[in-house]
């Protein structure tokens, strides 16, 4: 099933912004907010990290929460027309093997963010423990609950943060952090973003659409020693979105992804493009938002979600037709075909 989903409402939390509109600004301009953190490294350095500074000196289950609830409360009121108490959730959080991933999350997070919201969050809501991939995986998931289950709409979120000391302290040690011993590696950081989808309408106004989704696995993960990478599953991926949408790969005008600085995934996508580019392309430009936000784990899909609305609505992207591609280091990758455009009458 290929029916298409439009993205109509977004929220953001980040290290660069408390919305959508100041977060998207900033990505947009480049601008970072990375600064030493309370956590030392191995080199006797102060970590660097992407953080959220709040109100409050919120910390851990607390702090996600509230970024989770103001991000659903920016994505609703972008969206007036959608009844959240009748609005399924798919909730995007980190893997549940993830090092200092907090106890008990999954089953606390929704009945807490109902709670706090003041409104009971439909029967079908769900949390999808995947992290970088999350979102991708919600969409699946959203676009069943649209066309064949018979939902107006669907909330897709994800919020995460990284900067625990146990697992700071498993990925340094698997030299995946970027640190004063370490240039291969990503700057850790935390975040929350959400989108309301619902079915494309009949308007004059252009709307992003989700027209592909494509999923595989990658058996030459990061942590894997005895495989070469050939980015197979991310290949899979890309041909499966690109498939759906009925287009190429040299129909996209550019990328966005979840790198957020290893050395690894800059290969995998090159290599990937290079399988799936059949057309000579002068450029085919990869942002990726983690280089001002941080590696903000199963928050990065809806954020580059979130920051693909912007660049369509505002005209500063290099044109209307986005692929995203995410991927976790269990070796899952997804891919999202996106365009922005008018739908009217057949």
């Amino acid at each position: 099933m290929n029916a298409p989903l439009s993205i109509l409402g977004t929220g953001m939390v980040t290290a660069v912004g408390h919305d959508a509109p100041s977060s998207c600004a900033a990505i947009r301009c480049a601008i970072d907010n990375f600064q030493e953190t309370r956590f030392i490294d191995r080199g006797g350095e102060w970590q660097l990290g992407a953080s959220v500074t709040l109100e409050k000196p919120w910390g851990g289950r607390s702090k996600l929460l509230k970024m989770l609830v103001s991000v659903l409360g920016e994505a609703l009121r972008a969206a007036p027309e959608v009844d959240p108490s009748s609005t399924p959730l798919m909730l995007a959080l980190a893997e549940s093997d993830r090092p200092g991933r907090l106890h008990a999350l999954d089953a606390s997070l929704l009945h807490d963010a109902q709670r706090e919201m003041g409104v009971a969050l439909h029967p079908d809501s769900a949390v999808i423990a995947r992290g970088r991939v999350g979102a991708a995986v919600a969409m699946l998931n959203a676009r069943k609950l649209i066309h064949q289950n018979g939902h107006r709409h669907v909330l897709v979120a994800g919020v995460d943060s990284l900067l625990v000391s146990s697992t700071l302290a498993e990925f340094e040690r698997r030299e995946r952090l970027l640190t004063s011993r370490n240039s291969n590696g990503f700057i850790p950081g935390e975040a929350a973003a959400a989108v309301v989808l619902g079915a494309p309408v009949q308007s004059e106004q252009p709307q992003l659409l989700c027209s592909g989704l494509g999923f595989a696995m990658e058996q030459s993960t990061i942590d894997s020693e005895d495989m070469p990478l050939r980015a197979d599953g991310l290949t899979r991926a890309l041909q499966g979105a690109l498939a759906e949408a009925g287009c190429g790969m040299e129909a996209m005008d550019y990328r966005l992804t979840d790198l957020s600085g290893e050395q690894y995934y800059f290969k995998e996508a090159s290599l990937a493009l290079s399988r799936t580019l059949r057309v000579r392309k002068e450029f085919l430009h990869l942002w990726h938002p983690a280089d001002c936000i941080g590696e903000c784990g199963a928050a990065i899909g809806p954020a580059m979600l979130a920051v693909a609305l912007a660049s369509c609505r505002k005209g500063y992207g290099e044109g209307n037709n986005i692929l995203l591609h995410l991927g976790n280091d269990a070796g899952e990758r997804a891919a999202v075909v996106l365009d922005y455009r008018t739908v009217r009458a057949a």
